[in-house]
């Protein structure tokens, strides 16, 4: 993330609406046991893009994050298979789509305007 945004900014400058948008998740947010190292990683994703975003913005260029709750994904490895498929299941998780509605949103915006953050996550899904 760090070496793709490094490499994107010079192409970004000087161009309206110019925007990056990372997915990160839910775990930038909140801490949960067991999840440290994750937890740690979202946490620096959010910073960085908080610094990030009063960087670029006197330039004009949009800087969004977009922090996706429980999805159906390949990723788990740290919880057992049928754990998290049972997990992901009872909280009706999210799809891939779900999350790119979530950027098409922001991008989608004029181009003075910045979606800064949305953290989207299932209704049932109550934590974190």
């Amino acid at each position: 993330m760090l070496r793709c945004t490094h490499a994107a900014i010079p192409l970004l400058r000087g161009r309206p609406g110019a925007m990056i948008s990372t997915v990160s998740s839910v775990g930038g947010r909140y801490g949960l046991p067991g999840w440290s190292v994750y937890n740690a990683t979202k946490f620096a994703v959010v910073g960085f893009h908080d610094a990030l975003r009063k960087e670029l913005g006197p330039e004009g260029i949009r800087v969004a994050l977009i922090e996706p709750g429980a999805v159906w994904t390949e990723w788990g490895f740290n919880v057992s298979e049928e754990s998290m498929h049972k997990r992901r299941e009872s909280l009706e998780a999210l799809h891939a789509d779900d999350v790119a509605q979530a950027l098409v949103y922001s991008f989608a915006q004029p181009a003075h305007v910045l979606v800064e953050e949305i953290l989207v996550r299932p209704v049932k899904q109550i934590v974190p």
